[in-house]
């Protein structure tokens, strides 16, 4: 397993990692890690890219060196997202469904590494993601759209967050920022820009069809990742 690199006053002034999501395919996954990906995500969360359990080990495959595998989930209780966790073998579970504080830590006590996800409406922060981020590597963000807890093609209103964002990166210094929610190649750039995530998050942005990645978007938001300063 790879750790995930630690963090320093520079870190948000570098390149973001790349996390390909919702993946359904062996394909996509081997196209994924040749692209440099970090994370390979897998959904268990419902929706058109859920996977079962087998699938989900078939397509995201055994642990190794240089890539994280990222069990996405839904609403859970603490005890079954450790259990989910240990049942597929996952790296890193990122925990959709509106986790607690007190949740999220039940899960770190046991071992498990997690990434809360906040689902953001609006032009500014929520308060949660000072408590959801305490103790945590990582805090995903997400547009909040009703009914769905993910994978919307749905972007963060990313100039209207960035002074809130500003003030939490200084605040939790050592948790990393996963950005989610309508990113393309087209506007991955802007949104690295104004918000300096660590990792950059896309799944529908990369897709012909729900599941279904297409490789020449793939490689656009790689090379437009790679492209930034």
């Amino acid at each position: 397993m790879t750790d995930l690199p630690s963090l320093n006053s520079e870190r948000p002034h570098t390149r973001p990692r790349i996390k390909f999501c919702g993946l359904t395919r062996e394909q996509d996954v081997q196209l994924a890690e040749q692209l440099g990906a970090a994370y390979l995500g897998g959904i268990r969360a419902g929706g058109p890219r859920l996977l079962s359990a087998s699938e989900w080990r078939d397509v995201m495959g055994p642990a190794r060196e240089g890539v994280l595998r990222v069990a996405v989930v839904g609403t859970m209780s603490p005890q079954e997202l450790v259990k989910e966790a240990a049942d597929l073998g996952a790296d890193v579970v990122q925990w959709h469904g509106d986790p607690s504080p007190t949740s999220v830590q039940t899960v770190l006590d046991a071992g498990v590494r997690v990434w809360p996800v906040l689902r953001v409406e609006g032009t500014r922060l929520p308060s949660e993601a000072w408590s959801l981020s305490e103790g945590v590597e990582a805090l995903v963000l997400d547009a909040k759209v009703t009914g769905q807890l993910g994978g919307t093609g749905v972007a963060l209103d990313w100039t209207a967050l960035s002074t809130d964002i500003a003030t939490w990166r200084t605040e939790r210094p050592g948790v990393q920022l996963v950005l989610a929610g309508g990113l393309t190649a087209e506007n991955v750039g802007q949104a690295v820009a104004l918000l300096r995530p660590d990792v950059v998050d896309v799944s529908s942005g990369v897709e012909r069809a729900p599941g279904i990645k297409d490789p020449e978007r793939m490689r656009a938001f790689a090379h437009a990742v790679r492209g930034l300063p």
